[in-house]
């Protein structure tokens, strides 16, 4: 039985938009010196406004899509090793958000955890979260915190800190392809 969440009916949104603000935070945390830097926040900042507010829901869209994306590499390499998604990347995921209380307010976690586990059962993570309302502003910066933790994990389980972008690239340059 098809569930409305299914990703089929989910827009996909810019996702090319949103792995690039990942891979910005990405390299920020692998490297020391722009770890914290004003001028690549305001970077960001200025990136993400210049979307106008269709561009900006085009964004949200990407960075779902992308969570549903690395959820599904993690639920992958997770059945290889006879283990679930939910039990072995959940509780990291939100022990994680929980120690970063700038990030991840208290109130956010749990809508986090349910885009991590509509994902890791095969839901989309936007489908998902629009029974409940419009995104919050509160939830913008824990939902792009979310998908670097993801992606950062990726990376770590691989020992490649460029593998989660090269698997978004390669899967988006294999779409265009096809």
């Amino acid at each position: 039985m098809s569930s409305p969440c299914d990703p089929e009916y989910a827009p996909v949104g810019d996702v090319g938009a949103a792995l690039m603000m990942i891979d910005s935070r990405l390299k920020a945390i692998y490297d020391s010196k722009t770890e914290n830097d004003p001028e690549q926040q305001q970077m960001v900042d200025q990136f993400a406004a210049s979307f106008g507010p269709a561009g900006f829901n085009a964004l949200l869209d990407g960075a779902c899509t992308l969570i549903y994306m690395f959820m599904q590499w993690l639920r992958a390499a997770c059945e290889d090793h006879d283990k679930d998604v939910i039990e072995y990347m959940v509780p990291t995921l939100v022990a994680t958000m929980r120690m970063m209380p700038k990030t991840f307010r208290p109130e956010t976690i749990p809508t986090m955890a349910g885009l991590l586990i509509a994902a890791g059962t095969g839901l989309s993570p936007n489908l998902w979260r629009a029974q409940y309302g419009g995104w919050t502003d509160a939830e913008m910066n824990p939902l792009e915190a979310t998908a670097v933790l993801l992606a950062e994990r990726i990376n770590q389980i691989t020992g490649d800190h460029d593998f989660a972008t090269r698997l978004i690239t390669e899967a988006l340059s294999q779409s265009a392809r096809d």
